[in-house]
């Protein structure tokens, strides 16, 4: 493992991503740069490489500590990557925003009653 792991397999075993598949799309969809360069899902991932990582969810910037393609437990995953400052700064503002901010509709279960429509037409 000392070479590299392929880039799929390597979010997959860090858990940004539930399959490798969805790890697959996110990189050919362009949502993850390895060093700011767009890459395959193929290409190898080495110590020392920085990620930019778009889940869908958050956006982490990440610096690669550990190789692995064994989806292993959260504790061992968490080992393989370090996440930078800015990215951890940016991603609890979003935080913040979304908690003090949140979508009209996120308290809505279901379809919405006439009374709901009411109240998201006030907003």
């Amino acid at each position: 493992m000392s070479e590299g792991v392929r880039l799929d397999k390597w979010l997959w075993a860090a858990r940004f991503f539930k399959t490798r598949s969805l790890a697959c799309d996110a990189v050919d969809r362009n949502k993850v740069t390895v060093n700011g360069d767009r890459v395959k899902p193929a290409r190898t991932v080495k110590l020392g490489d920085v990620l930019e990582i778009d889940n869908g969810s958050d956006q982490w910037e990440v610096d690669v500590m550990g190789l692995s393609d064994v989806r292993g437990s959260a504790t061992i995953a968490r080992n393989l990557y370090e996440e930078t400052e800015v990215s951890v700064a940016r991603r609890a503002a979003v935080a913040e925003n979304r908690r003090l901010f949140r979508e009209p509709g996120t308290t809505i279960k279901g379809r919405p009653t006439k009374r709901d429509r009411r109240e998201l037409d006030k907003l």
